[in-house]
């Protein structure tokens, strides 16, 4: 009864992680990858005002002229990317698996760093294609001398996610100039997961775009002003690659939900820098407390997750007793070939990130 292709998917530890947190009462939840904060009050009140004012109906496939020529400026101040072309989507996992499904084709290879955002792998499954990973351990660095030789005629793509979940690496212009000098002599789709380009905790911030002009960016509303379940993202890119996820968008999600692009243009006139302050300071709460309980952790650059190595164990046995003792984070090899780390998300209240280092401190002197 069931296609070949969804037995070759596993169900996202994440989700199985959440079901649990359903199930339990008063639990010290550091697994969710959301920001805590709602959607400003500005955002909410474009999208209420739509919605009174009967904006209800589908939009044109691509989106509203109003929201990419939003977006293209924005793109332009802040990224200096003057994409070919540009899409609405539903949500940035919508634009990556359009733009999977575009280009991706049976045998094709499809180089991930490790770590990864879950979705990656499961994405080139799903399209008969083969994930290559790129091991990027200890220091979660892009190196030339491990990227090269990955490099093979049928390289059809490569995934770049900076800053990145699950690691909140920022990757440096050098890595990313890296990056363009090897792919900008073979006929390679880069794909830039910006989704988390608000939350970089220092100054210096590079697009892969702004170095590499036929790159794919993919980006969204859902981390930056809290919109995760209004299903808002954009696509930039080479004209050809975008017309075509274009076309797959007309019989998928048809279009990005209507309001939600007329509140993304409220969106984007919205300053960030107190979110970002807050999350900075949540960022150095959980770095400090691990270091301080003997773990052997990186300092994340941006985004709002700690991937620390585990003390003891696999991975999956580190949870398991974590949530044992009611605290809910993410086996790492929900993101890696490895079972070394776990994920941990800083998204939360004070109060719970100390919740969280009390019992992290106590597994570390088992």
């Amino acid at each position: 009864m069931l296609a070949d292709r969804v037995r070759r998917i596993d169900a996202s530890g994440i989700r199985k992680v959440f079901d649990l947190a359903a199930t339990m009462k008063d639990p010290i939840n550091l697994s969710i990858g959301q920001p805590d904060f709602d959607v400003p009050e500005p955002v909410k009140e474009a999208g209420i005002a739509a919605i009174r004012a009967g904006f209800n109906r589908y939009t044109v496939t691509q989106g509203i002229p109003e929201l990419h020529d939003r977006i293209r400026r924005m793109l332009r101040e802040e990224k200096q990317f003057e994409p070919e072309a540009t899409l609405i989507t539903s949500g940035t996992s919508g634009g990556l698996l359009l733009a999977f499904l575009a280009t991706v084709n049976p045998g094709d290879e499809v180089i991930i760093p490790d770590p990864y955002f879950v979705m990656y792998k499961h994405l080139v499954t799903l399209c008969d294609g083969k994930p290559v990973f790129l091991d990027t351990y200890p220091d979660f660095r892009l190196r030339r001398e491990a990227l090269e030789p990955l490099i093979t005629p049928r390289t059809k793509m490569l995934l770049i996610n900076s800053p990145c979940n699950p690691t909140g690496t920022v990757y440096s212009a050098d890595e990313l100039r890296m990056v363009a000098d090897l792919v900008g002599e073979r006929d390679i789709l880069v794909i830039s997961d910006e989704i988390y380009e608000s939350f970089v905790y220092a100054d210096g911030y590079t697009s892969l775009a702004s170095l590499y002009p036929r790159a794919l960016l993919l980006g969204g509303f859902s981390k930056t002003y809290g919109m995760t379940g209004w299903r808002l993202g954009y696509a930039a890119g080479p004209r050809e690659v975008i017309g075509q996820m274009t076309k797959l968008q007309q019989y998928t999600f048809v279009c990005a939900p209507s309001f939600a692009q007329k509140a993304g243009l409220a969106a984007l006139d919205l300053k960030t820098a107190d979110y970002l302050a807050d999350y900075r300071r949540k960022r150095d709460l959980i770095y400090n407390g691990l270091i301080d309980a003997g773990y052997e952790v990186e300092k994340p650059e941006g985004a709002f997750y700690i991937f620390p190595k585990v003390p003891w164990g696999t991975d999956m046995e580190f949870a398991e007793t974590a949530i044992r003792n009611n605290l809910l984070l993410i086996p790492g090899s929900v993101f890696s070939e490895r079972n070394t780390h776990v994920r941990i998300a800083y998204p939360a209240p004070d109060e719970t990130i100390e919740r969280g280092l009390e019992v992290l401190r106590r597994l570390a002197k088992r």
